[in-house]
């Protein structure tokens, strides 16, 4: 086994106790994207990488003049698509997904971003830059509109808005990658290469997972045919991002374990972690959450930042909470007993016939698109970050990798 990067902790014990998934997560943190990071450090004829990667991902390679053979080689495998890939699965998980949209706008958030930060070498490509508490909620909305066109039925078909807003986010990564190369100050032999293939994994629990049990803990309950359908999708987007098929989860045992030696390996947050979470919590999350309570703002203000506080700890623990400072409160008993309760009311929501369902997806679709309008109004987004973001990268300000 090759060197294992000098700040992971529990080396041993991962193999002891995973054996050769354990092996893997290690040796692959050595792993970047081979196919993305040659595309990004090619000189391209025509155009800049990014510019010729959407026309290629609208029109197909063979509409590019000159593609060098990088871009080709991506394209292959991008137009590839597994013979596992169930694209009726996948529009099934959108639709299970977009009627519990508020519950997992505040579980990304509250709980599969917190849970990240419980790992300062995950964060370092941000850190490095000074990109890690600066525009949280940018960043957030960002993430959102990626949601938004994956979690749409035919998203992630190969001309879908899904597949190719997943594809430019991988071509970040292998920017971001690049950039930080180029800087010259970053310590693989003690943090592995940027954004590794484990780091990657752990940002599809994120999304898996981590969400799903943060969820169900809000009363969200998913039948056994949607939980396979939304693992299924996460498992297509993993591929489509770059994910190595060694660690690219399948089902909900993949993540747990993916979640498992994320934290067995984790050295633990650092400052930047923590001021990451005190600026996520404070300039989106609280007011985010303020804005749907009633009552003077002041009081919206304190109640929600003390009820977010008690969800986070909720989410991750008391033991991974104090690591990262979020401040203690009483609430969070009362916020881990309101799951069976709300449950009653997420299972009256399925009551009617499959009419009345249909309508309530539709409804659900409706809404999230004009929240998305008013959170890019209300935080200024104008243009399109994803294909700006190659060239902050260059400049040494690379957009969010998660």
């Amino acid at each position: 086994m090759e060197p294992i990067p000098t700040d992971l902790v529990n080396a041993d014990l991962a193999v002891a106790r995973y054996g050769e998934a354990g092996r893997v997560w290690l040796e692959q943190m050595w792993l970047g994207d081979p196919l993305a990071d040659a595309v990004a450090g090619d000189t391209h004829p025509g155009g800049t990488s990014t510019s010729l990667l959407r026309t290629a991902l609208e029109r197909g390679i063979d509409a590019l003049d000159d593609p060098t053979e990088s871009m080709r080689d991506l394209f292959a495998f991008l137009d590839d698509e597994p013979e596992w890939v169930d694209h009726d699965r996948m529009a099934r998980a959108a639709d299970a997904l977009i009627v519990n949209t508020a519950p997992l706008g505040i579980v990304l958030g509250a709980a599969s971003l917190v849970r990240g930060a419980g790992n300062t070498i995950a964060a370092k490509p941000l850190a490095v830059t000074g990109r890690y508490v600066s525009q949280p909620a940018v960043r957030s909305v960002e993430v959102g509109e990626w949601l938004s066109r994956v979690i749409t039925p035919g998203g992630m078909r190969r001309r879908g808005g899904g597949f190719a807003y997943t594809v430019r986010v991988r071509m970040i990564h292998a920017h971001v990658r690049q950039m930080l190369w180029r800087r010259g100050d970053w310590d693989e032999e003690a943090w592995g290469v940027p954004i590794p293939q484990p780091y990657m994994a752990f940002t599809m629990a994120e999304f898996g997972h981590i969400a799903i049990e943060a969820m169900q803990t809000l009363g969200v309950r998913f039948t056994d045919r949607e939980l396979d359908d939304i693992y299924h999708l996460w498992r297509y987007v993993g591929h489509v991002i770059g994910m190595s098929p060694e660690l690219n989860p399948t089902c909900e045992a993949d993540h747990v374990r993916i979640e498992e030696l994320y934290r067995l390996t984790s050295p633990g947050p650092g400052p930047d972690d923590r001021d990451f979470v005190v600026a996520l919590t404070d300039d989106y999350l609280v007011p985010e959450l303020a804005n749907v309570l009633p009552g003077p703002w002041k009081w919206r203000r304190r109640m929600a930042t003390t009820t977010m506080h008690g969800l986070q700890r909720v989410f991750i623990g008391d033991h991974d909470a104090d690591a990262l400072g979020i401040p203690d409160v009483k609430i969070k008993h009362v916020l881990a007993r309101v799951g069976p309760a709300l449950s009653l009311a997420s299972r009256a929501q399925r009551l009617g016939g499959e009419r009345r369902a249909r309508a309530r997806v539709e409804r659900a679709y409706r809404a999230r698109e004009a929240e998305l309008e008013r959170m890019r109004a209300e935080y200024r987004l104008s243009g399109d970050l994803v294909d700006a973001a190659p060239d902050a990268a260059r400049s040494g300000q690379p957009a969010a990798v998660r």
